[in-house]
């Protein structure tokens, strides 16, 4: 066996002989080797030539790395003697394993660390609060070098540490977690049983004293006076007061209750889960004027209590509460708030049918002002006296269209109008016999014509909207015009039914398709009242089995009379509405006259003819009417600044002037355009452009020759157009015809 320094030692097995005797390196020699140099040795396997080298003259094996034996204990290598001329092998391959032998190289370590624990407060001495555990990578087969010991290096005096097991236990008893609630320890755990020169390793612990209910709940005060407004809704929190306790979580969970109060029922508590507060609330109204304070002796209990630490009760505490009532003004109070009332439905109007009655709480003999709230009585069936509150009717009731009021009273303190209480009214409408009976149902009777006599045809019954106290009890019977009828009979079943049957049989739907039967229905109100309803009984033809075929009236078809006949009086007929349209639209198609309003003016038409004239003498072209009736003309006075004195070729005075119609029909033209020409020279409304005034005549001879307002200019006119020319160029071409002209004649 070898060691360098600061190596592992290397223990070594080998099938050759090894020297023991002497710290020389190991060596493998062979036999064969007489020391003449002609053996070599070489080494393989694991770690040969990285870690492990042998000198090929000598054999001997040298370490050329440190070794670590928590890395790898053991090596296996093999070695071999060979001829150093022909490489052959001398001797078979030897094998043998290296062992690193094990030094105290390696500190313990605490995989887990660091620790978390908790232990309950008031814990008896030496309770366990958690174990822990260190291991050392060096070899526990050999020496002490694994061997470790567990002690406290902070933490003490409050824990302990046991030294071969490492559980942590507590070191005092009755540990207060309101004092404090957390330690913090530091464990060491050394190897080489805690001797000297071993390797350490150290943790952290942090202990947590978990709580116990060992705090009983605390009131900060004996007293405590809360102040509230009378006016304080029911439900409403009052106060709220908490016991203070040490403890938390469940522990500290509480519960309150009244032990006692001065006014029973007014007040309960309950506890808010959230804040352990203990919530006081209004149980019922207050009223400052029958008690304006309230004293309340309130208790709170742990919800939780450990039995073992009953010895640190009583578990609850008391206090008193005083609760004072501050007044209000507030609204009137009705003697009664749900008032109910019954009237007749025939009741006149202003009838009264009750009162309602209120007082103001703070001043006893304050005047109350009463009013209907309008919202509950739309239609204004009833009023209420301002006063004395008397409910009267202001209109007549109608029980069937509203059987039940619920009106809403309000009372007004008349010294302050925004203080209002408010009732309910319920008033029922009483009935009165005021319907009389009808039909249940709009009835389809069928009637076959197989019908056989006495056979039942309908079963009816009626419906009252009164509803009287003993139930309906209706009577049917025929009319009496008809009651002695010789088609049907109608049997009153007692039981608000009646049966309508038939008298005789062989009905025919063509003779009579329909019979209607007034049927009298009395009730037995007092008075009693009536009413005819009408049964409508149709005629059918039917199955053997009763199910109407076909109803109605049947369609008379004329006998005699060919299909032939009837397609030539169809013929003529529509003949005939073929010549009244063609009438009718000859007619809409006449030529309509040329003027047909009186105030139309004739130069804004244009006549288009489209044949051509034969002169003078043709008067069949057109109609010479038309051109002849110049009644319409307007007289040029009624809207002319200046009325022009222009020459005309037949020289009439107003009075001597013949008429147009006896004139011949040049004259008549000539005298038309001259009337056109003096409207246009001398109208102010006319536009300031040129306009082409076209008359639909032609003839031969005419002395008129040209026709053209265009050519025409009258210059004896007063009237000057001289201004045209100031009007710029869009007026330039009327500036040269009017403005500038010398001609002193009427036609060119």
């Amino acid at each position: 066996m070898w060691a360098q320094r600061g190596v592992e030692p290397v223990t070594f097995w080998s099938q050759v002989p090894c020297p023991t005797t002497t710290p020389q390196p190991p060596q493998l020699h062979s036999d064969v080797d007489k020391g003449e140099g002609k053996v070599k040795y070489v080494l393989s396997g694991e770690g040969a030539t990285s870690i492990f080298t042998i000198d090929e003259n000598t054999g001997d094996i040298h370490a050329t790395k440190r070794l670590d034996r928590e890395a790898q204990a053991y090596y296996t290598l093999q070695a071999q003697a060979i001829d150093r001329l022909t490489n052959l092998p001398v001797e078979p391959r030897s094998e043998f394993v290296v062992k690193v032998q094990d030094i105290n190289d390696n500190e313990p370590k605490f995989i887990d660390g660091p620790y978390v624990a908790g232990v309950p407060e008031r814990s008896s001495l030496g309770t366990k609060v958690v174990q822990v555990a260190a291991t050392d990578a060096d070899d526990p087969t050999y020496g002490n070098s694994a061997r470790v010991v567990y002690s406290i290096v902070e933490g003490q005096p409050y824990f302990s540490v046991e030294p071969k097991t490492g559980v942590i236990r507590t070191a005092l008893p009755n540990m207060d977690r309101e004092t404090r609630d957390q330690y913090v320890l530091v464990i060491q755990a050394k190897d080489m049983v805690g001797q000297m020169g071993g390797l350490s390793g150290t943790t952290s612990v942090t202990v947590t004293l978990t709580d116990v209910n060992d705090n009983p709940p605390r009131f900060a005060h004996k007293i405590y006076q809360y102040t509230v407004l009378e006016s304080l809704p029911v439900q409403s929190v009052v106060a709220r007061i908490k016991a203070a306790d040490a403890d938390i979580g469940s522990n500290a969970e509480m519960d309150y209750r009244i032990m006692d109060s001065d006014g029973p029922g007014m007040f309960n508590i309950t506890t808010d889960e959230d804040t352990q507060e203990g919530v006081i609330i209004l149980h019922k109204p207050l009223d400052f004027e029958t008690k304006s304070g309230f004293a309340l002796r309130i208790e709170a209990t742990n919800r939780n209590i450990d039995s073992n630490l009953l010895s640190l009760g009583p578990f609850s505490d008391t206090t008193s509460v005083k609760v004072t009532v501050e007044d209000v003004n507030e609204p009137p109070v009705f003697s009664t708030r749900f008032n109910k009332m019954v009237v007749s439905e025939d009741a006149r109007v202003g009838f009264s049918i009750g009162r309602v009655s209120a007082h103001d709480p703070d001043t006893p003999h304050s005047t109350i002002r009463y009013s209907i709230d309008r919202n509950t009585d739309m239609d204004r069936f009833f009023n209420v006296d301002a006063l004395n509150g008397v409910i009267s009717t202001a209109k007549p009731l109608d029980r069937e269209a509203s059987s039940v009021h619920n009106l809403t009273i309000f009372a007004t303190e008349s010294q302050d109008p925004t203080q209002i209480g408010k009732g309910i009214t319920l008033i029922t409408v009483l009935d009165i016999n005021d319907n009389a009976p009808v039909f249940a149902e709009d009835y389809d009777t069928v009637l076959c014509e197989n019908a056989m006599p006495g056979q039942v045809i309908e079963k009816i019954s009626a419906v009252d909207k009164d509803e009287p106290l003993n139930g309906h009890r209706f009577y049917f019977t025929l009319d009496a015009p008809v009651a002695g009828n010789l088609n049907f009979t109608l049997r009153d079943n007692k039981d608000n039914t009646a049966t309508v049957l038939t008298k005789r049989g062989g009905f025919r739907r063509r003779e009579q398709p329909m019979y209607r039967l007034p049927v009298l229905i009395t009730d037995n109100g007092s008075p009693a009242l009536s009413s005819t309803n009408t049964l409508s009984v149709r005629v059918c033809e039917c199955d053997s089995s009763g199910v109407p075929l076909s109803c109605g009236a049947v369609a008379y078809t004329a006998t005699g009379l060919s299909t032939g006949a009837l397609l030539a009086i169809l013929g003529c007929i529509i003949t005939l509405l073929v010549m009244v349209l063609l009438i009718v639209t000859m007619r809409r198609r006449r030529k309509q006259p040329l003027i047909l309003e009186e105030e139309r003016d004739i130069r804004e038409n244009i006549v288009r003819y489209d044949d051509e004239g034969g002169g003078e003498e043709d008067t069949e072209a057109f109609d010479m009417v038309t051109l002849r009736n110049l009644n319409i003309v307007r007289d040029p006075s009624v809207r002319r600044d200046v009325t022009p004195d222009t020459p005309t070729y037949f020289h009439y005075t107003a009075a001597s002037r013949p008429p147009y119609k006896s004139l011949p029909d040049n004259v008549v033209f000539r005298e038309f355009i001259w009337e056109r020409l003096k409207d246009a020279d001398v109208d102010p409304t006319a536009p300031p452009y040129d306009s082409l005034q076209t008359y639909a005549f032609e003839g031969s001879g005419s002395v008129a020759e040209s026709l053209s307002s265009l050519e025409s200019l009258s210059t004896d006119s007063d009237q000057n157009y001289d201004y045209l020319s100031n009007w710029g160029p869009r007026f330039k071409k009327l500036a040269d015809l009017y403005g500038n002209s010398d001609s002193g004649s009427v036609f060119s």
